[in-house]
């Protein structure tokens, strides 16, 4: 996908935890609870969800610094994002994404915010979500608009998934700014409500929840169709596939039990996706929320 380069002006980016580069060097949201976070991070990472919440509970007993905190200031958008080809292509995306999505607010008569974009680079920091780490993976926290995401984790995506591609990145961050728009439309806090209100629906919710942000993610790319690479499509779909519940569970050896998914399966990820991709209209992803 041909982005323009980021305005530095018209982005919000910061370092996460300060410190250095990031290595490597070319989904989960944290606001809907650490477990959910982790259990995803189990599955895409192999990581012990067990050994992961009582780390999260060690993070919280040590009362990390908050992110301002250890952030070292000084440091302009564009240091941040030429620091790596990732985090560029991250600000790119990010840049096209505000431009897109801000008029569609201005004329729903909607009040439209940018989210800040944070680089973590492998410490853990305190978020106004909770703690967090660079091996949950992306994530988008509502209490502070901010979505967090570690460069190194595209090449996790490609090695370990099988998702390469510009465009299988751009939809990981496509995906995290749909959760920033599901708060701003209040959607997030009327799921929330609900799920509390009927736990036993909450599974069903969050995956509803997760393929309108596909959706959303989607009609980015739709909206901007003559950006759009040949093989696009075909590495978004792969992506879509590689981070569905059931392949996830099934590359972690776990059986497939619909009952647990947290973001859908393979075909409706790559449904939801599509359905963005090929309508361009974000008012096709309001719809899933409709199934609820």
């Amino acid at each position: 996908m041909r982005l323009n380069p980021f305005n530095p002006d018209s982005i919000s980016v910061r370092r996460a935890g300060g410190g250095g580069g990031f290595p490597g060097g070319g989904g989960g949201r944290l606001g809907c609870g650490a477990v959910v976070i982790a259990l995803i991070a189990a599955l895409v990472f192999g990581i012990d969800p067990g050994q992961m919440l009582g780390s999260m509970d060690d993070l919280q007993q040590n009362q990390l610094p908050t992110e301002q905190q250890q952030q070292q200031g000084g440091e302009t958008a564009t240091e941040i994002c030429d620091d790596s080809p990732y985090a560029t292509e991250a600000c790119n995306a990010l840049a096209s994404l505000n431009q897109t999505w801000e008029p569609a607010f201005q004329q729903a008569g909607i009040e439209f915010r940018q989210p800040t974009l944070a680089f973590l680079s492998g410490q853990p920091i305190r978020t106004d979500c909770g703690p967090a780490t660079s091996a949950m993976g992306p994530f988008y926290c509502p209490a502070d608009q901010t979505i967090y995401i570690d460069p190194s984790f595209y090449d996790q995506l490609d090695r370990q998934l099988g998702a390469a591609g510009d465009f299988a990145r751009y939809y990981v961050i496509a995906h995290e700014y749909g959760h920033h728009i599901q708060a701003l439309t209040g959607i997030a806090n009327q799921v929330r409500s609900a799920q509390q209100q009927n736990p036993r629906a909450a599974n069903q919710l969050q995956v509803l929840m997760e393929l309108q942000a596909d959706c959303y993610a989607g009609a980015w790319a739709g909206k901007n169709r003559n950006a759009i690479d040949p093989g696009d499509f075909e590495e978004g779909m792969t992506a879509a596939s590689a981070i569905g519940d059931d392949a996830l569970m099934r590359g972690a050896g776990q059986s497939v039990n619909p009952e647990n998914f947290t973001h859908g399966s393979s075909s409706q990820r790559m449904q939801a996706l599509r359905l963005g991709l090929e309508s361009g209209d974000d008012a096709q992803c309001d719809r899933i929320m409709q199934q609820a």
